[in-house]
């Protein structure tokens, strides 16, 4: 079974919780951005859609050739 996260659990677990507390998380769940099951009034995130999100926002760095210079 998937975890169920809380809002607060999902921005401890982004690394937001610190700077902007709640806001990230709600947003992202306002619009529409992060898959979230709503239990009565109460916003839970599960842990793999939480992790599916950062795993599609993830950018790998790029190996960089070195150019040579020509002379003029």
């Amino acid at each position: 079974m998937n975890r169920l996260l809380t809002v607060k659990e999902a921005a401890e677990m982004l690394g937001t919780w610190e700077t902007s507390g709640e806001r990230f998380p709600r947003r992202l769940v306002a619009e529409r951005r992060i898959t979230f099951v709503k239990v009565g009034r109460h916003v839970r995130i599960p842990e793999d859609a939480l992790a599916a999100y950062v795993a599609e926002r993830t950018v790998q760095p790029v190996s960089r050739t070195r150019r040579l210079r020509r002379a003029a």
